[in-house]
């Protein structure tokens, strides 16, 4: 197949060449919310701005927009990762589990003691005609809201799938139970990885990842599909309540550079806020294209480390495998985008 990431001069004329119709986004409704502690969720960019104000663009901190904790897949607690945050001398963060806000809170307090601006956020699995997609919502405040009671189904579907892998797995021989597998989560998603977690703690593989690449991969032999939102709906639910929504490492879409250019645009003119241009699966020159794809859409590059804590070590905060440096600017674009 003809990756995306090869790069043409016909992409780039076509990307270049926006529809006039593309939609309207919506805009905020009541100015700024408050999150379930009744604390003002984020403060406006240009606010921040001031409070740093000595900052030139060359010695601006790096950012990271992209982070799990164990209130999802992460190990670590949501104060931990604003700890490691403030240590990687980082201006934003982003809290971002998946299909849940439980550690948004907690996240918000501890970076506010340590003096680091916090973005709420969420990551759903979306599907795009047939093509699965991971999506970053930012600006989703806990509490009540149009996609917030979507994460509350997501949730409820992870409980039903999980009791149907454990069946696959008893069948196939894995003596595990839900209670065996919940012991493994401190969050409210639980999923894949605490049930490769507890076949590690029985003894009947040595890692997590072994369970992933045996028994739990997309077509694997105790593989169950999960409920997911569409695009077009996660993004019409996000825009309508606030939110920004950002494809994440789009290199895990897997299509033709023709397919994905089709997607960009058309999850663009849905109402799409940005592309996550800097991860570590994204190579130096992936990473420019991506930019200069968004720059071109008129949507922004953003980018995180996807730091999972001891369940995936490789990737750390603030600089994933040891190349990644996420502008401010990528922030500045985000907020431009809650704007619009």
């Amino acid at each position: 197949m003809d990756s995306w990431q090869a790069r043409s001069e016909n992409d780039s004329g076509r990307i270049g060449s926006r529809s006039s119709s593309r939609s309207r986004r919506p805009t905020l409704a009541g100015g700024e919310s408050r999150s379930s502690s009744g604390t003002r969720p984020t403060r406006s960019y240009s606010e921040q701005r001031s409070s740093h104000s000595s900052c030139s663009a060359a010695d601006a901190l790096p950012v990271d927009l992209h982070l799990h904790s164990n209130a999802s897949d992460g190990s670590d607690t949501p104060e931990q990762l604003m700890s490691l945050a403030a240590k990687a001398k980082l201006s934003h963060v982003a809290l971002t589990d998946h299909d849940t806000l439980a550690g948004i809170d907690r996240a918000r307090l501890a970076a506010k003691g340590l003096g680091l601006e916090f973005i709420p956020g969420v990551e759903l699995s979306v599907d795009h005609n047939g093509t699965k997609i991971h999506m970053l919502v930012y600006f989703l405040e806990p509490g009540n809201g149009p996609l917030q009671s979507r994460l509350a189904e997501l949730l409820e579907g992870r409980y039903s799938r999980n009791i149907e892998i454990i069946e696959k797995l008893n069948g196939l021989g894995y003596e595990i139970t839900l209670a065996d597998v919940q012991k493994h989560a401190e969050g409210p998603s639980v999923g894949r990885p605490h049930i490769a977690d507890a076949l590690v703690e029985k003894g009947y593989i040595t890692t997590r990842d072994e369970g992933f690449s045996d028994l739990l991969h997309d077509g694997g032999s105790a593989y169950v599909e999960r409920m997911r939102l569409t695009a077009a709906e996660a993004i019409r639910l996000a825009r309508a309540g606030g939110g920004v929504p950002v494809i994440a490492h789009p290199v895990t879409m897997s299509l033709t550079r023709e397919l994905y250019a089709e997607a960009f645009h058309q999850l663009a003119d849905l109402g799409l806020g940005g592309i996550e241009a800097h991860h570590p699966m994204h190579d130096l020159d992936l990473r420019a294209h991506l930019t200069e794809v968004a720059a071109k859409l008129g949507i922004a590059a953003t980018g995180g480390s996807d730091h999972h804590g001891a369940t995936k070590r490789a990737y750390r905060v603030g600089v994933g495998r040891g190349d990644l440096r996420v502008p401010e600017s990528a922030v500045e674009q985000l907020y431009a985008q809650r704007n619009r």
